[in-house]
């Protein structure tokens, strides 16, 4: 367990209620998109917010119940039958994310390269913003937290903007631009440098205008005021009895069916990815460039699903929506993180009521103001100015990313960037200079099996009576193929009078070291 620093309390507690408003829609939704209980998703929010908060290594993640495994978790709870079977299975997912921790597979998260997670994060800011887009007008058929591209209802992210002109409330659209007026308003810098008013977070504010709005909107026609559909839609505790209600026990006598087994493993990779994934997206945007220890993030994300499942809660991720929203409020340790996760708990339990008041509509703005911030135009043409290998990964990134889902769009992204890479050691690995008769074929760098056409063009080129050098003294890995090839080119130039010399060049740079 780590030690919290209070040093910058009053940046995370303020990062850590706008995280808090961000959260909450999303852990309803993400449970309502699952089939789970809705309550479970507000208790995997806890948990990742408390638990994993104060196990993990990384200052700025935000761990919850993530959109990402919502397929995964509705499938296995219709597949299994019973929601506190399925339990079984999120402990099992957290044992083995353990495991992976300890067996050090985090370094997996070190492979994606920083135009795939730049795309991804770009991606995903404009995913929020055009989900979001609708449920700031009033539009709430598609649960709040989406962010696939065909939805559960059969619409997809474009569908459902076409109609938004049939299908918009003039309440919730009145209250959205307000809400919208006022994070602008907060982000302008006389507002941040005015002692009294930076120290209200914008998104606290839009969401207190927004239930005055909605209550004040009563004496208007009924059209304007928002009924329960548009509002956050938590059980209200009224008894010791509604409180133990709210969690549920594992199943563990399932724990012998092959499915449980076959659920809590396929959780367990998709979820470790998942949390690897936004841990170098969170790490880019830390301000501070610090470091997490990715090992021990999944220990934690392994330790939240063990409590999680135990406690009735869906499986938790790190994700990057809730990390990115509080780096954006200011936020400055995991004390941000905890807080959350305390806020969540407390007033579940103690305010439903007042919560079960706020507009859909405001908090859908605060994350369109999230969406922005990760997607601003200024990022395209600072990964256009880095040159092609990074600006086409990146696109390409962006595109699938929107247009399928988080792991598939990174999957393509992370193919381009392979097929640059391959492509940039490819072009600049062999130089080929003829003086006379003298010809210098040179080894720039390591020499792979996709360079052995080139170097075959090369050497088909070479005329009767030259004198070669072939200089792999740079090279410190030769490929076999590469080897087999010089080996027979000797053996067949003697019939065209050409000299061969080698120099660097030994079976012994063709084995990995």
């Amino acid at each position: 367990m780590r030690k919290l620093s209070f040093n910058y309390l009053n940046a995370d507690l303020s990062a850590g209620l706008v995280v808090f408003l961000v959260a909450l829609p999303l852990c309803l939704g993400v449970a309502l998109a699952s089939g789970a209980p809705l309550i479970s998703g507000v208790v995997a929010g806890i948990v990742g917010g408390i638990v994993v908060g104060l196990i993990s290594g990384s200052q700025l993640g935000v761990s919850g119940p993530a959109a990402g495994l919502t397929v995964i978790v509705l499938n296995a709870i219709t597949e299994i039958g019973l929601y506190e079977s399925f339990l079984t299975a999120v402990v099992l997912a957290g044992v083995f994310q353990l495991i992976f921790g300890l067996l050090k597979a985090g370094v997996i998260g070190y492979y994606f390269p920083s135009s795939v997670i730049k795309g991804m994060l770009t991606a995903i800011g404009i995913i929020i913003i055009l989900k979001q887009i609708p449920h700031a007008m009033g539009i709430d058929l598609d649960y709040i937290g989406d962010e696939d591209f065909i939805q559960k209802d059969g619409q997809n992210t474009f569908s459902e903007l076409f109609r938004i002109s049939e299908l918009f409330n003039e309440g919730a659209l009145t209250i959205g631009i307000v809400s919208l007026g006022i994070m602008i308003l907060w982000e302008q810098d006389f507002i941040k440098k005015n002692k009294i008013l930076s120290l209200f977070p914008g998104a606290l504010l839009a969401v207190i205008v927004g239930i005055i709005l909605n209550n004040g909107l009563l004496s208007f026609p009924p059209v304007f005021h928002l009924e329960s559909v548009h509002l956050v839609n938590l059980p209200v505790i009224n008894s010791l009895d509604d409180f133990t209600n709210l969690f549920q026990l594992p199943n563990f006598a399932a724990i012998t069916n092959p499915l449980i087994w076959k659920t809590g493993i396929v959780i367990a990779i998709i979820a470790s990815l998942e949390t690897l994934l936004s841990v170098e997206a969170t790490d880019k945007l830390d301000p501070d460039s610090r470091i997490t220890p990715t090992n021990r993030e999944l220990i934690a994300q392994g330790t939240g699903n063990i409590v999680s499942g135990l406690l009735g809660g869906i499986p938790v991720t790190q994700v990057i929506v809730r990390s990115s929203a509080n780096i954006q409020s200011g936020g400055k340790t995991n004390l941000s993180t905890i807080i959350h996760g305390l806020l969540l708990l407390i007033c579940t339990v103690s305010i439903p009521i007042f919560l079960n008041q706020i507009p859909l509509a405001s908090l859908a703005v605060v994350l369109i103001m999230v969406g922005y911030k990760l997607a601003k135009p200024s990022i395209f043409k600072q990964l256009y100015q880095e040159g092609q290998d990074q600006f086409v990964p990146f696109v390409v990134t962006v595109i699938a990313v929107v247009f399928t889902d988080l792991l598939k769009g990174i999957g393509i992204g992370l193919i381009v960037a392979m097929v640059y890479v391959l492509y940039t050691n490819y072009k600049g690995s062999i130089s080929f200079l003829r003086d006379g008769k003298s010809v210098l074929i040179q080894f720039n760098k390591d020499i792979f099996y996709f360079n052995k056409s080139e170097l075959k063009q090369k050497l088909a080129e070479l005329d009767e009576g030259d004198m070669v050098y072939v200089d792999g003294v740079k090279a410190s890995f030769i490929d076999h193929d590469i080897y087999l090839t010089l080996e027979e080119f000797q053996k067949e130039v003697i019939s065209r009078n050409i000299n061969v010399q080698l120099k660097g060049i030994n079976k012994e740079k063709t084995k990995i070291r």
